[in-house]
């Protein structure tokens, strides 16, 4: 009784269902080991950890089977008053029922527990999803990366990871938790380094202005492991979003690459204006000149020559990260092209 006790406060399971369970458990034993064909109720009292087996038999006038029947003189006799049909119960705890109660107990503690604790352990991530958590790298298998959580392990699949990143053992890394799944053998939590929303997460948790809703992120555009575009917005004019993001001396957005392993990061300025939103996106390209066509949701983006390949970036990474974050098809042209009749 006080192992119950203190598996209630340390497990968080409450002492009645395992009161329950250990019974439902002990009416099997008892028919597996006694009577296949009795019908028993098993009471286990809660003070004292007393098992009793009691036999219930229906009262008959003529008795067919002992095992499930008791005539009526005999049920008058023992429970005066009764009646055909009523429910009679005998006590038929067998003299070593105590060593079996203890084993099948047992067994079923252990089982209860482990369903409590992957309850537990599902219900603490289902509520995460979508959150950042922090593990330690435990292994590689397969080119998939297992990540303890402390409770339980979760996975990150290889399209979750980031190209060319390096994780090494017991290694401590920020993750976004993508999924959280029921399976037979558990939940199961699914990670990811490379998703959009770990770097929402780590502004959130860097940024005291994003995560009191001051500042808001109006957009992202990733390329793991490369470069990320966020858009950033304040609604009160006194307030630089971008600046806020940035912090003193670059204090915050650095704690960010560092946790990404150096990938690139550009901050922008979001703005109603579909011209100006897209003029910040090709940042850090100076634009001279952007004309939209809102039919077809394209912008004819004009830049010095010497910004072109700028803007353009890295196989043209940049242009493309700037489409992505903006939602707007970018056509790059430098002036010298313009100029020439170099035009759409």
């Amino acid at each position: 009784m006080a192992a119950l006790t203190d598996l209630e406060r340390e497990k968080g399971i409450d002492k009645e269902v395992l009161f329950q369970a250990i019974e439902s458990a002990l009416i099997s034993a008892y028919r597996r080991n006694f009577g296949s064909v009795q019908n028993v109720r098993v009471r286990l009292d809660r003070e004292t950890g007393a098992t009793q087996v009691w036999a219930q038999k229906t009262v008959v006038r003529e008795v067919q089977d002992h095992r499930l029947e008791v005539s009526l003189d005999e049920a008058v006799t023992l429970r005066p008053g009764s009646l055909e049909g009523d429910i009679i119960e005998f006590e038929v705890t067998p003299k070593n029922f105590g060593r079996i109660a203890a084993q099948t107990a047992k067994q079923v503690i252990v089982q209860r527990i482990r369903e409590a604790e992957r309850g537990m352990i599902y219900e603490e991530f289902i509520n995460r999803e979508g959150d950042i958590v922090t593990g330690m790298v435990h292994r590689t298998e397969r080119n998939l990366v297992y990540i303890d959580l402390g409770r339980t392990e979760a996975i990150m699949m290889p399209s979750e990871q980031v190209p060319g990143e390096m994780l090494r053992s017991n290694e401590r890394v920020k993750l976004y938790v993508v999924e959280v799944k029921k399976t037979s053998k558990g939940p199961q939590v699914y990670v990811s380094r490379s998703h959009p929303g770990l770097i929402r997460r780590l502004f959130e948790l860097e940024v005291p202005e994003i995560h009191e809703g001051v500042v808001e992120i109006k957009g992202i555009a990733r390329e793991a492991g490369a470069r990320t575009k966020i858009a950033v917005w304040a609604e009160d004019p006194n307030i630089d979003p971008v600046g806020s993001c940035v912090g003193n001396r670059g204090t915050r957005v650095q704690a960010i690459v560092s946790e990404l392993r150096g990938e690139k990061l550009d901050i922008i300025r979001w703005d109603a204006d579909p011209g100006v939103l897209v003029a910040n996106a090709l940042s850090p390209a100076h634009v001279t000149n952007v004309t939209v066509d809102a039919a077809t949701r394209a912008a004819r983006v004009v830049v010095p020559d010497n910004q072109l390949s700028l803007g353009i970036g890295k196989e043209g990474q940049n242009a493309r990260l700037a489409a992505k974050l903006t939602g707007w098809k970018v056509d790059l042209r430098s002036e010298s092209q313009v100029g020439q009749g170099n035009w759409w």
